[in-house]
């Protein structure tokens, strides 16, 4: 039973290499010229000698398909053609045996030169590389070869001579005569029965049988009609006819090769049809390969495998005088499907097939033209809906005119041309989606994104007033000459007019962490925008970069880090808004000094007009907007924090720390009066810290509450592989209250960055505090202070993450 199956499954096989090789090997040469019109014979031997060569590669181990099948590829056929009428442009018409010669050499040499690509390819392991070809573009090509194919089965059909050519001459030939007429009406009238067919009966085997059933109805109505004879059907076009007497043996293709006869300058003309083929050879690999893996289920493929195989294969075809192969996929499933799962298979198809060739050119003679044609036509129509009709809708437009152009251009002009046209329309419409995409994916000022810095409450109600002087803008992807556009136009908006004057900016800090490269043109608009930015006096801050990077590297070329530029360069987003908002926080300082040295000056019964005796220094301060906005800001908030601290300054003289401290760092999440922080601020203790000591450590025990009065804590918080998130901690603020409160361990590592005093409630100070007559409604208050500053916290370092995962 086993046998049986084998015996059909290469029979299968072998009929669909006798299919391909009349639809592709007799039209391996232009037949429809002179000089080539008798080679149908020639093209079908080389044609399977190529097959022969690539089932026995891939069945005798190079390649992991068992028995995968190997043909050639339709899609070179018009790059052959392309290859003939150049060698005859250059020698001219009366040099037929150079012509030939230095034609069939160079078909050899395309194969060669195709299977050393294929090897290279695979040999560097860069087989996933070609997947990366713009797949309309490929598309766009077989549309192009569908189209020669259509014109190809009116040639071979109609047997033209010269070929098919649009002009009125033509026109009058292919309807002379009714006999004319239905020569190539013929074909194509079975062709559109068999696609109409293969649209009701979904069957492997319905293309073959068609073609089985038209060949026996065609020798049968031969044999019938007593007036119609084989040869008078031959002598007519209606069967193929091999020229002369005596019966030409398969190999006879190689007395054609004639290396003196050779003209190598006709060679060196075709490369660049070569390389056109063996570009277009090399995107079928990638394509084929996986899809015919997935349909037999086939686990343990590698690209770079195949593309070795098909490297041996093709140099040993050319080697062989013959012509490039690959692995159909098609032939290979129905294969495959039918039973054919071993290497012996395989290696049997190969068998059969040499016998079918060792037949040489006798079976050529009982081929009806109309079979061939008919085949042609299937495979042009096919091709062409497979272009034209099923990417309508599922493409983009520019996409689909691209594929239409490629057509056209590959049947009204050149094959080269095609390709070349196709890959510059691509490169067009790349430029032009890419541009159609911004680079700056977000964008923020200072008040909607700040800092992960634990700054008081003074300081943060500053930095919301004038965090308008901040503009962060998040770029992404890869900046070039398209792309980078989109930002220099954003900045432009932004800097130039009336938006300027309306929400002027001091600093435009752009986060470069998600971009993955840039040209020399982005990075040179990065010297252009710096340059607009000075003229405004608005520093440029640059962050996510490492200065080791190529990018940073491409921005030092270009400029952006020299002296006169003022460019800031940041290690991250955070590192960056934290440098513009110390900057924007000097005014602050300043108000805060002044202010200060007013304070001790006062006597304790003089109250000062905070509006105009003690603050009447900076009212002409500048002029400026942006000065003019700072200095307002810094106004409004220092003396709303003179006026708490006028309004308790008779008290506060005589009270310690830590209790100004906490009505300072609380205020904003209470109302709570000096008594009951007076009552909290007893159980507090006072520790002195140096810079670079560990005060504790992710994992720790949370055995107290911090409030620092002086100094700055560094906190980082390690998120396993996500990376890790750093803070910093100023005087007037908490740290490690949640843990402390919630007896869990620390969450972070904190470290003294410069050194000061901090105030802490410890385990055994909270207990004593729990203990006092009051200690239930002073722990609820002193909870729920650390509750709302936590959750102040918690929302300004969401919204950094947010803002940074962007």
């Amino acid at each position: 039973m086993q046998s049986v199956v084998l015996t059909s499954s290469v029979l299968l096989g072998l009929l669909l290499n006798i299919l391909d090789g009349l639809s592709y090997g007799m039209i391996l040469f232009p037949l429809g010229t002179d000089l080539f019109a008798n080679l149908g014979p020639t093209g079908l031997s080389m044609f399977y000698v190529s097959c022969i060569v690539s089932q026995l590669v891939y069945s005798l181990g190079a390649s992991a398909f068992k028995a995968g099948i190997g043909s050639e590829m339709i899609e070179v056929v018009p790059f052959f053609h392309a290859m003939a009428f150049s060698i005859v442009n250059r020698l001219g018409e009366e040099h037929e045996k150079e012509i030939i010669a230095t034609t069939i050499t160079a078909y050899a040499i395309s194969a060669i030169i195709t299977g050393m690509v294929f090897f290279s390819l695979g040999f560097a392991r860069l087989g996933s590389l070609i997947g990366f070809f713009p797949r309309h573009i490929l598309v766009g090509c077989i549309g192009g070869v569908g189209y020669f194919l259509v014109a190809t089965g009116v040639e071979v059909s109609a047997r033209l001579e010269g070929g098919l050519t649009y002009d009125w001459i033509t026109l009058k030939n292919l309807f002379s005569s009714p006999e004319a007429t239905l020569q190539w009406t013929i074909p194509l009238a079975l062709t559109f029965v068999l696609i109409a067919l293969e649209k009701k009966l979904h069957h492997p085997l319905i293309v073959p049988s068609f073609f089985i059933m038209v060949f026996a109805i065609f020798h049968l109505v031969i044999a019938v009609v007593p007036a119609w004879s084989l040869e008078g059907a031959r002598a007519n076009g209606w069967v193929f006819a091999v020229p002369g007497s005596v019966q030409e043996p398969w190999y006879a293709f190689y007395y054609l090769y004639d290396f003196k006869a050779v003209n190598w300058n006709a060679i060196l003309d075709t490369i660049p049809a070569m390389l056109a083929l063996t570009f277009f050879g090399i995107l079928h690999v990638p394509i084929n390969v996986p899809a015919l893996a997935i349909s037999i289920g086939e686990d343990n493929i590698d690209v770079d495998r195949e593309l070795i195989a098909h490297g041996i294969s093709n140099v040993l075809s050319g080697f062989c005088g013959s012509i490039q192969n690959y692995l159909v996929y098609t032939n290979s499933v129905l294969f495959i499907r039918s039973g054919a799962n071993s290497r012996f298979a395989g290696v049997l198809l190969a068998i059969f097939t040499a016998g079918v060739m060792s037949l040489g050119s006798k079976v050529i003679e009982l081929i009806p033209v109309m079979v061939v044609g008919s085949l042609i036509f299937l495979l042009g129509i096919e091709l062409l809906q497979e272009a034209l009709c099923d990417t309508y809708g599922r493409v983009s437009r520019f996409e689909y005119f691209t594929i239409v152009t490629i057509v056209l251009v590959m049947g009204g002009f050149d094959f080269v041309y095609g390709i070349i046209v196709g890959i510059i329309l691509a490169c067009i419409s790349f430029v032009v989606q890419a541009s159609s995409k911004s680079a700056v994916v977000a964008q923020y000022t200072g008040d909607e994104l700040q800092s992960t810095v634990r700054r008081n409450p003074a300081q943060r109600k500053y930095l919301q007033t004038v965090g308008s002087q901040i503009y962060i803008m998040k770029l992404s992807g890869f900046l070039f000459f398209g792309t980078i556009v989109s930002f220099e136009k954003e900045v432009r908006q932004l800097i130039e007019g009336r938006t300027f004057w309306e929400s002027a900016i001091r600093y435009l800090v752009v986060d470069l962490r998600t971009v993955n490269g840039i040209d020399f043109s982005a990075a040179e608009a990065f010297t252009r925008v710096q340059r607009l930015l000075q003229t405004k006096d608005v520093t440029l801050v640059i962050c996510g970069l490492n200065p080791q990077s190529e990018i940073s590297r491409s921005l030092t070329a270009v400029g952006l880090w020299s002296d006169a530029s003022q460019t800031i360069l940041a290690e991250n987003l955070n590192s960056g808004l934290e440098f513009c908002e110390n900057e924007l926080l000097k005014v602050f300082y300043e108000h805060q000094h002044y202010i200060g040295q007013e304070l001790r000056k006062l006597d304790t019964s003089k109250q000062p007009n905070s509006n105009t005796d003690s603050l009447k220094h900076f009212e002409d301060y500048s002029s400026s907007p942006r000065i003019s906005q700072l200095q307002k800001a810094a106004k409004t908030v220092v003396n709303e924090d003179v006026s708490e601290s006028v309004r308790t300054v008779g008290k506060l003289k005589e009270v310690q720390q830590p209790e100004p401290l906490l009505l300072r760092t609380y205020a904003e999440v209470t109302n709570a009066g000096e008594e009951l922080w007076a009552k909290i601020a007893k159980y507090f203790e006072k520790e002195i810290t140096q810079t670079g000591q560990l005060l504790y450590k992710a994992g720790e025990p949370a055995e107290a509450l911090y409030i620092l009065e002086s100094g700055m804590l560094r906190v980082e918080y390690m998120y396993g592989g996500l990376g890790k998130v750093n803070e910093c901690i100023l005087p007037g603020t908490t740290c490690g209250e949640i843990p402390f409160f919630g007896r869990r361990p620390r969450s972070a590592t904190v470290t003294v960055e410069r050194g000061g005093v901090l105030w802490k409630l410890t385990t055994a100070g909270l207990r004593r505090l729990e203990t006092d007559p009051e200690g239930k409604e002073l722990c609820n208050e002193l909870l729920k202070c650390s509750l709302g500053l936590a959750g102040d916290r918690f929302q300004l370092m969401m919204g950094y993450a947010v803002a940074a995962s962007i």
